[in-house]
């Protein structure tokens, strides 16, 4: 996702997937809804309320809330979206964690 740093989400639920990866239901917070091809394979980072930080890769869209669209995220500002934590070491991606384009 390219991004001028005005796009800020936030996470309102996350999961581990039991096939790998995590869960993340994000909401929009600041700037222009991203699209599903900004979203799809964007590498972004989130950062924790105590400071931690971690960078993590969309892999795809669960489709456990409805099929994802351009209008569903701009009409809602919601977007679930499976991502791969990149690294090992560090939290896993939580709630209240802020996301950008990194």
């Amino acid at each position: 996702m390219t991004t001028t740093g005005q796009t800020r989400l936030k996470v309102i639920d996350a999961l581990d997937h039991p096939h790998g990866g995590r869960i993340l239901r994000l909401r929009l917070l600041e700037g222009e809804a991203p699209s599903v091809k900004q979203l799809k394979g964007a590498r972004l980072s989130a950062k924790g309320p105590r400071g931690e930080s971690r960078d993590f890769r969309v892999l795809s869209f669960p489709l456990m809330g409805g099929k994802v669209s351009d209008k569903r995220i701009r009409d809602t500002g919601r977007v679930d979206v499976l991502v791969e934590e990149e690294g090992e070491d560090g939290p896993s991606i939580d709630l209240q964690w802020e996301v950008t384009g990194s």
